[in-house]
């Protein structure tokens, strides 16, 4: 039992090699692979979809994915000698064979679980989706004047986290009709002396929404 020497294997077998490293996976979680952004970005997308569409669209737990591990990491996994090799492992890229192309559903990812989404004022603000059961849309207060429902993806509304100028959340809604009417009024008597550069009229509801300041407006 004890260790007398230690030599790395040249000619490892890739089936042992393949098992210890799916083996590495599984104790040290799938964060071994490289996760860039759009990477989790992705992976967060199709959480949401699966939960509220289900079929055909993938599930992307942890266990699932051990479970179809050779739907999506070959021919990446079975090339890898050692655990620096799982690193290099695009793991957005890799997700993308588990689209349901076959179907041609993959082509609606876009249009169902969008990166981002047009609010009233005109900008594209991103979505977050780490909530699979209620993505969130972080947007300033006076770019969502006049709207009178919250932005829906894939039939479900988003939670809306409004924010002052300075891009701090003063409200959180999923009933943006119901805040104009009973809860705007008190943000709007608390913030309109600190941010007095910015708009703040008395019916949002009917307001036009802006990214700008007054003095902005006025040219």
């Amino acid at each position: 039992a004890v260790e007398l020497a230690e030599r790395p294997l040249r000619d490892a077998d890739v089936g042992l090699v393949r098992g210890a490293l799916l083996e590495g996976l599984r104790r040290e979680g799938l964060g071994l692979l490289r996760w860039p952004a759009e990477a989790v970005g992705l992976r967060q997308r199709l959480a949401f979809l699966h939960r509220h569409l289900g079929d055909p669209w993938p599930d992307v737990r942890d266990g699932s994915l051990y479970a179809r591990v050779d739907e999506w990491l070959e021919p990446e996994l079975g090339r890898a000698r050692r655990r620096g090799d799982l690193g290099r492992i695009d793991a957005g890229q890799a997700l993308g064979r588990l689209l349901p192309w076959a179907s041609g559903e993959a082509a609606r990812l876009e249009e169902l679980a969008p990166e981002r989404v047009v609010v009233p004022s005109g900008s594209r603000v991103r979505i977050d989706y780490a909530d699979p059961e209620r993505p969130v849309l972080a947007v300033k207060l006076q770019e969502m004047f006049g709207l009178q429902e919250s932005p829906r993806v894939a039939g479900v509304p988003l939670l809306v986290h409004l924010l002052s100028p300075a891009g701090r959340p003063v409200a959180v809604t999923a009933d943006l009709a119901s805040f104009w009417r009973d809860g705007y009024r008190g943000v709007r008597a608390e913030l309109r002396g600190r941010y007095p550069k910015h708009p703040w009229p008395e019916d949002p509801a009917g307001a036009e929404p802006t990214r700008y300041t007054n003095a902005r407006l006025r040219r």
